[in-house]
């Protein structure tokens, strides 16, 4: 029988319902807007679709939104200023510079000028820190989208035997880091899996629960998944285009295959891929909380 299909579209639409409902609480019981800044540098195709989305995500829940498009030469002194400037703004709770960024800007330097409590991406050491500690005010957005989605659709964490594939810093390491805290919605075992791992399906057919970020089209196959798994597929490629002209895309998970043989699993799109920006929202509106000095 075919897995259980894992929606990221409806249980994102969920969220967001929610999230829309706690902005419109703020504004009339304590005159609070969320207020969300990002900034693109250059016309990057797929960084401007990323944030074209985010920006009407955040109006349709009531954010006050802003945008700032930056020349691609722009100096990086300029773009620090500009994001200090919205450190100091009180009218802003959330800083999010796109990513990649041109080779003449240090992606590190960027990322750490956007003061900890503005750190909507959860990408600040001070905020990956307290993420290990299980003291965090923000998780990455895909990893908090990847639990949510756990979560949200009946699966069982406590006690499970979680395997990810792929050790990034935005997806693989947050992700392991936050299913092993002893909180609810994780309280895992966990095995980080990742290119320098020997015999890869010895470890992923014992997952209760298979998280796979690694970058490679179908690469985990039926073979290896344990009957009945959940399976979790962040990956998305570009595979070729359709008749239409459009992408077509897979996951890293191959889905045809895998899904007669796991309980449950995401497909690819719509699976992870909605759930980031919902996340990023979540993150604001909680950013905004801690500014008003409500949670």
């Amino acid at each position: 029988m075919s897995a259980r299909i894992i929606s990221g579209l409806e249980t994102a639409a969920r969220i967001r319902e929610e999230l829309k409902e706690e902005v419109r609480v703020l504004k009339e019981q304590h005159g609070l807007v969320p207020g969300l800044v990002t900034i693109i540098v250059g016309k990057n195709p797929a960084s401007v679709s990323y944030v074209t989305a985010k920006q009407k995500t955040a109006k349709e829940l009531g954010f006050y939104s802003v945008q700032e498009d930056v020349a691609e030469d722009v100096p990086e002194e300029d773009l620090l200023a500009m994001i200090e400037k919205y450190n100091e703004d009180p009218s802003i709770h959330g800083i999010l510079v796109q990513l990649p960024l041109p080779g003449h800007i240090n992606e590190s330097q960027v990322l750490y000028a956007i003061r900890p409590d503005k750190d909507v991406d959860g990408f600040h050491p001070v905020n990956i820190g307290k993420l290990l500690i299980g003291e965090a005010h923000f998780y990455p957005c895909t990893p908090l989208g990847i639990q949510q989605l756990l979560v949200r659709n009946g699966i069982e964490v406590n006690g499970a035997e979680v395997v990810v594939v792929g050790r990034s810093n935005i997806v693989g390491k947050p992700i392991a880091m936050m299913l092993v805290q002893k909180a609810k919605g994780a309280n895992a075992t966990v095995t980080m899996c990742h290119t320098g791992t020997r015999d890869l399906g010895s470890h992923t057919r014992r997952a209760d629960i298979l998280i796979v970020a690694a970058g490679k089209p179908k690469a985990i196959t039926a073979d290896m998944v344990k009957e009945g798994a959940t399976v979790i597929d962040v990956g998305v490629n570009r595979i070729g285009m359709t008749p239409e002209g459009k992408a077509r895309l897979c996951g890293d998970v191959d889905f045809e295959g895998v899904k007669e043989k796991a309980g449950a699993i995401t497909p690819v799109p719509g699976g992870v891929g909605p759930m980031t920006i919902t996340m990023l929202m979540l993150n604001t509106v909680r950013a905004a909380k801690l500014a008003g000095k409500i949670i």
